[in-house]
């Protein structure tokens, strides 16, 4: 959905009690190398839409999919956020070029 943007988009994809996907929501289009995520904005689409969980994603227009301070830091405020409201952060996946792409779970970052 979002690999070839040149601005970056973040995703929130929001699963239900069989880990299915029931939405996919475009939260925020940044710039070349920056979006403002807010925990507030992301946990709103998933209760609206009764998630049970979910992963958000973004991409890097530079093509390069390593995770940024900023990434793992925004990771770190959604994962506690989500134990408060009871909707866990299952990953954040980074998108690169081509097939590229890091997910923090695998990282154990998450």
């Amino acid at each position: 959905f979002i690999q070839d943007d040149d601005r970056e988009v973040f995703l929130v994809i929001l699963l239900n009690t069989k880990n299915r996907v029931i939405a996919v929501h475009r939260e925020h289009v940044g710039s070349i190398n920056s979006s403002i995520i807010h925990p507030r904005e992301i946990f709103k689409s998933a209760i609206l839409n009764n998630a049970t969980s979910l992963i958000v994603s973004h991409q890097h227009p530079s093509g390069d999919p390593k995770p940024s301070l900023e990434d793992i830091e925004v990771t770190e405020r959604l994962i506690e956020v989500g134990r408060i409201v009871g909707i866990p952060l299952l990953d954040h996946i980074v998108v690169g070029a081509g097939d590229d792409y890091v997910s923090l779970k695998a990282q154990g970052l998450l």
